[in-house]
């Protein structure tokens, strides 16, 4: 399938996460990138383009909005580069993604109080202001940069395919920004394959046409639609409450002793609700977005499930999937 990116993760094979013998199940392991998420390749393609152009140098600034994962990956990608970095957030990302932006050597500038509640609409406005008091910064602009999908169409859907021998019926992409699905999707019809492109967005998300609702898990779902969204068209789209993210996740962790964050969840919880109608010696993929070492604190801990989303701890999270109706 050509020659492999310096990001190439590992494809393993799922024996154990559904109850499905005739259908094969594999998760690509971007979890296991330098900054622990498949936003590895996305920063390493935006740095990459400025630098290329001259309009970033060592010694320049990057000022990004960011809900998480995006931003470690930004923070380590300029520090090895010789860059300032400046994080913006809001309230809703996660401590310990800020306490390692913040170990990067990155700024961090959180954006509070919202009055209509758009996180992302905020985040992206505090940035515009941070690039006119810092003459010279630029944003990498994943929301629509072109060089957000070209690192997923250069480096993900080849490697995938490649592992697979190129056999595979259908791919697993969580959505926030759409630049994963996006690339993936260009690369699918660019080589005229027939793998089908299922697209995971969180409940409350206004991707695809969703409904805007408050989600207090970062790294799935937009509160706006980002421009990239307007090339991608999925074939399926499953909207993900944050319930059943939190039970994706326990059943993989407990299932194939894979600890990953709550996209993934959502994608485990949309392969549970599609696999009745998914026909027999098919192949499907996923991609194991990001590590749930992160979650700790929210996703996996008892507490934080009850207090915050009003659900009590299950000790069988596999068998509550598949009682999900198909959509």
């Amino acid at each position: 399938m050509g020659t492999l990116s310096p990001f190439n993760s590992p494809v393993v094979k799922l024996e154990r996460l559904f109850e499905a013998p005739n259908i094969e199940i594999f998760a690509k392991l971007d979890l296991l990138q330098l900054s622990g998420s498949t936003k590895e390749r996305t920063a390493g393609s935006l740095i990459d383009a400025f630098m290329k152009s001259g309009e970033l140098k060592p010694g320049g600034m990057v000022i990004e909005s960011t809900s998480g994962n995006l931003g470690i990956a930004l923070s380590r990608q300029c520090v090895v580069r010789g860059i300032q970095f400046v994080a913006v957030v809001d309230e809703n990302a996660n401590k310990s993604a800020i306490d390692i932006m913040r170990a990067y050597g990155a700024t961090v500038d959180l954006v509070v109080n919202q009055p209509d509640g758009n996180k992302l609409a905020a985040r992206r406005q505090r940035v515009q202001q941070l690039l006119a008091e810092n003459p010279g910064a630029v944003t990498t602009n994943q929301y629509g940069s072109p060089n957000n999908p070209r690192a997923h169409y250069s480096s993900t859907m080849p490697e995938i395919l490649d592992a697979l021998d190129g056999n595979l019926d259908m791919l697993f992409v969580a959505t926030s920004t759409t630049g994963t699905i996006l690339g993936c999707q260009n690369y699918i019809r660019e080589h005229g394959l027939d793998t089908k492109l299922v697209a995971v967005d969180a409940l409350g998300s206004v991707l695809f046409g969703g409904e805007s609702g408050n989600r207090r898990l970062p790294g799935l779902g937009a509160g706006i639609v980002p421009e990239l969204a307007l090339q991608a068209e999925p074939d399926r789209v499953f909207r993900i409450s944050e319930i059943e993210m939190v039970r994706g996740c326990r059943a993989l962790a407990r299932s194939e002793g894979i600890l990953a964050g709550a996209s993934t969840g959502a994608i485990v919880a949309a392969m549970g609700q599609m696999l009745p109608e998914i026909p027999d010696g098919s192949r499907i993929a996923f991609l194991v977005h990001d590590s749930g070492v992160p979650y700790l604190h929210s996703v996996y801990n008892d507490q934080w499930m009850r207090q915050t989303l009003g659900e009590q701890p299950e000790s069988e999270c596999i068998s509550a999937l598949e009682d999900q109706p198909v959509q």
